[in-house]
């Protein structure tokens, strides 16, 4: 019996390693080009406009970027920079910079003021309350977004409604429930449950604060990506300060791909497109980006069904249609990853060599470290495509610390996701 259960582990075993870790594919779309339209948005005085409103909560506090030394030695780079967006707000998570400055923007539209007049003070006076009265916003969410719209909602004297999908983390549901929000676990997918939020919306005269757009809307799904665009906005700031070298290439997280056209945006309106090379990831359970660019057409390919991946914030199967154009253009690459690539990224982080600095990182936020490692470490063919060597100077953004702090140490202490590389 004994030398059975011995047999079937190393099956198991063989059979993991034989799994796909990482499947990639080059974007053959690819220009350099400027783009005035799409980029117009995320031109560096706006970014600025957007950060000082943010900054008006007294609650603001600038995240750390971190230079791990010791790992990029060990990986033979010359840089990985690590933005720590787990410190954000405390509310462990980048999220709430897109939600915060969506809903802020709304209600300046309603007094018919300009943003960058107001702050957090002013919006949520008697005197604004009497202007434009209750105002209830309704968002569908795997947990950080709908969390930082809560807040952002609450901290504006406004109301929320938050619906999640099916399967998610009841500890990411009441950390929403702690922000003031009405919120529950829906039965659908997460692309259903947006539909779900919407017909609310419609229904109720609510406003939806979505980070996905769709014809007929696009406006606040803007704003958010241009909330987002103020991290980018805070590294180039820090590599300035620090004298530190541009980075030569992003690992950028994708659900409906909102916070890596952002982020994408604002940094070659910083560096230009052809001084920096912009990678994507996702999981491989809801990989409607890489998809997309595998087939030959370079349309938009959706993703449906449960999406049962660890990258809870990352299982989205439509692309925002923005973010997806500014992603066909200007994006080298993108990749689908197992979890156990996530589980990776996470042990990487959490357990720095010498004197790098521990980040507790979460699902979603440390694929792209993971998916580094893999590339540096396991597949030299990759490594050659996405260009790197030991010149390169690496950005990474950690989204998301551990929100889901049991499923966490089921992966760092426990083992959970075993990374038996290729």
């Amino acid at each position: 019996m004994c030398d059975i259960k011995i047999l079937e582990r190393e099956i198991v075993m063989v059979s993991n390693t034989n799994v796909k870790k990482v499947k990639s594919v080059k974007n053959r779309f690819y220009n350099s080009e400027y783009n005035e339209e799409e980029l117009k948005y995320f031109k560096s005085e706006i970014i600025d406009q957007i950060l000082n409103f943010q900054k008006t909560n007294s609650k603001f506090t600038e995240t750390p970027l971190i230079k791990l030394n010791a790992l990029s030695k060990r990986l033979n780079v010359n840089n990985i920079y690590v933005k720590d967006e787990s410190k954000r707000f405390g509310l462990n998570a980048f999220k709430v910079m897109g939600g915060v400055y969506a809903i802020g923007k709304y209600i300046a539209e309603k007094l018919e003021r300009d943003i960058s007049e107001l702050t957090f003070d002013e919006m949520r006076s008697k005197e604004t309350k009497e202007k434009i009265g209750e105002i209830t916003f309704i968002s569908a969410t795997d947990g950080n977004h709908g969390r930082g719209v809560a807040w952002a909602a609450r901290e504006l004297g406004q109301k929320s409604v938050i619906y999640m999908p099916k399967g998610s983390s009841l500890k990411r549901l009441n950390a929403i429930k702690d922000e003031g929000a009405t919120a529950k676990i829906t039965d659908v997918n997460y692309d259903e449950t947006i539909r779900i939020c919407d017909k609310l919306a419609r229904e109720n005269n609510w406003v939806m604060v979505q980070d996905t757009a769709w014809e007929g809307y696009d406006k606040i799904p803007l704003w958010i990506m241009q909330g987002y665009s103020s991290i980018a906005k805070e590294i180039v700031e820090d590599l300035k300060s620090e004298n530190l070298p541009d980075p030569t290439h992003i690992i950028l997280q994708a659900g409906v791909g909102s916070f890596a056209a952002g982020i994408t945006s604002c940094m070659i309106n910083y560096y230009g497109s052809d001084n920096i090379k912009i990678g994507v990831v996702e999981p491989d359970l809801a990989d409607c980006y890489y998809r997309s660019f595998a087939n030959n057409d370079g349309e938009i390919e959706t993703v449906t069904g449960d999406m049962n991946s660890i990258m809870a914030g990352l299982c989205c199967g439509e692309p925002n249609t923005r973010g997806f154009r500014i992603l066909k253009q200007y994006a080298d690459s993108f990749y689908s990853c197992s979890d156990d690539i996530a589980a990776l990224g996470m042990r990487v982080m959490g357990n720095p060599l010498k004197e790098d600095q521990k980040i507790i990182s979460g699902e979603s936020g440390a694929v792209p470290l993971g998916l580094l490692y893999y590339l540096l470490t396991e597949n030299e063919q990759k490594k050659q495509e996405f260009g790197l060597n030991s010149d390169s100077n690496i950005l990474i953004i950690n989204t998301e610390g551990d929100t889901d702090p049991e499923h966490y140490l089921k992966v760092v202490w426990e083992g959970k996701n075993p990374n038996l590389l290729d």
